[in-house]
């Protein structure tokens, strides 16, 4: 990618990014502190405010070299900390909380897509070429980590949602692998297999948005 480019790209991508992020991490803590857990909201980390969810290298370094090398656009913040024992009902309301994130995810894709409709009928306008470059960013990061999140891998959302629903003995295992989740997470996304997973799965939402909001 020419750096004139790149630097348009991340001009556009700064917002979407971090709305995607800290709305995400938000939810698990507003979710969090609906079924009895404190945790977050002690340390302060229920907040919209971006500087409380940045980690360097999952919301700046991922996601500006999957923009340099042409990939899938992907990051992430800091974990909000959520005491999975606080919960009033811990295995069934870990379900909720952990899919608060790619919820709030799928809302901001929605309202991205909004946006880019919006911003087409102002085709040629001096603030419309960027506007739906900004929504196109946006649909896709909010896509992509509403995907990402809903793999089955701890500590990801959809492993602690599958722990929740299976029985306890295969909810054990599967949480054993948590403490290598996110080194399972980096090679994957360092090999052409995360893209290969998650492309049929993006392409279908894609497909989705287009066809209920009439793109």
């Amino acid at each position: 990618m020419q750096l004139e480019h790149l630097i348009q790209t991340i001009t556009l991508a700064a917002i979407p990014v971090l709305f995607a992020i800290t709305l995400h991490e938000a939810a698990h803590g507003y979710v969090a502190r609906h079924f009895g857990d404190m945790t977050a909201y002690q340390l302060g980390r229920i907040s919209l405010n971006p500087l409380r969810h940045i980690d360097p290298v999952g919301t700046i370094l991922f996601p500006l070299l999957s923009l340099w090398m042409g990939g899938i656009l992907f990051g992430w913040a800091k974990p909000v900390p959520v005491n999975f024992s606080a919960l009033n009902r811990p295995k069934q309301d870990m379900l909720w909380v952990a899919i608060a994130g790619p919820a709030s995810n799928l809302l901001m894709a929605f309202g991205w897509a909004l946006l880019y409709k919006i911003a087409l009928s102002f085709e040629g306008n001096y603030f419309s070429e960027p506007l739906l470059g900004m929504a196109q960013i946006g649909i896709n990061i909010n896509v992509v980590l509403m995907v990402l999140n809903m793999l089955p891998l701890p500590p990801l959302d959809g492993g602690r949602v599958a722990v929740s629903l299976l029985p306890s003995r295969q909810a054990y295992q599967l949480a054993k692998l948590e403490p290598y989740g996110m080194f399972i997470l980096m090679f994957l996304a360092i090999s052409p297999v995360l893209s290969f997973i998650l492309s049929p799965f993006v392409s279908m939402m894609f497909k989705l948005f287009s066809f209920l909001i009439g793109l």
